[in-house]
């Protein structure tokens, strides 16, 4: 008898969670309408980037006699100058714009969050460090971005290369505003004054840090 009801309780409790979820997802899509939007496009995208070789012929194949070809039911995008269908090369734009937009994102904070962590540790890389963040913040993004393709070539590596470097300096100001505002705490300036190595200072830091946020 305990245990039907033990099992009852337990079932009607995952039950009221389940319905807290619902609820909860309701209650946030209907707040948030953009973001549910967003992520589902994005998820799209996701979508067609994995199954490119599924919905589209190969993006490279020329068919001169196609050229310039209107949508149709063949090419559901038309074709372009070389006769290469608009739609394959649209689905297959999107895992490079995917790649470049993931890696962009991974370098530029892996980056930003080393460069920042030393300039909020060390005064005298703070001061090199950032007088070249400025500088490299006062050029417009797609200025420098335009200038680096034209220098090096319009390859991808090039093209993640140009977007990631002036992302670098908003990663770097942001943790090193973080990493400035911990060094300001009690037990921080204790562990300084007792003549803490800057790699137990750190550990501390890095262990205390999600406890006090």
């Amino acid at each position: 008898m305990a245990t039907v009801d033990t099992a009852a309780v337990t079932a009607s409790q995952d039950q009221l969670v389940g319905q807290d979820t619902k609820r909860g997802f309701k209650e946030f899509a209907r707040r948030n309408p953009t973001v549910i939007i967003s992520g589902s496009v994005l998820l799209f995208m996701v979508f067609v980037a994995i199954f490119a070789p599924f919905l589209a012929n190969d993006p490279m194949e020329l068919e001169p006699w196609n050229r310039l070809k209107p949508p149709s039911g063949d090419y559901w995008f038309g074709t372009d100058h070389l006769g290469r269908d608009a739609f394959a090369r649209t689905v297959y734009g999107t895992r490079i714009s995917l790649s470049v937009g993931l890696i962009v994102a991974l370098a530029s904070s892996g980056f930003g969050l080393i460069i920042g962590l030393l300039a909020g540790y060390i005064r005298m890389v703070d001061t090199i460090v950032m007088r070249v963040m400025d500088g490299l913040m006062a050029i417009p993004s797609i200025l420098f971005a335009i200038a680096l393709v034209a220098l090096m070539g319009g390859s991808v590596q090039n093209v993640i290369i140009a977007i990631t470097v002036p992302e670098i300096p908003r990663v770097v100001r942001l943790v090193r505003a973080i990493v400035l505002s911990i060094r300001e705490m009690p037990y921080v300036e204790a562990a300084i004054a007792s003549g803490t190595r800057l790699r137990a200072y750190s550990s501390n830091i890095s262990y205390r840090t999600p406890l006090r946020h």
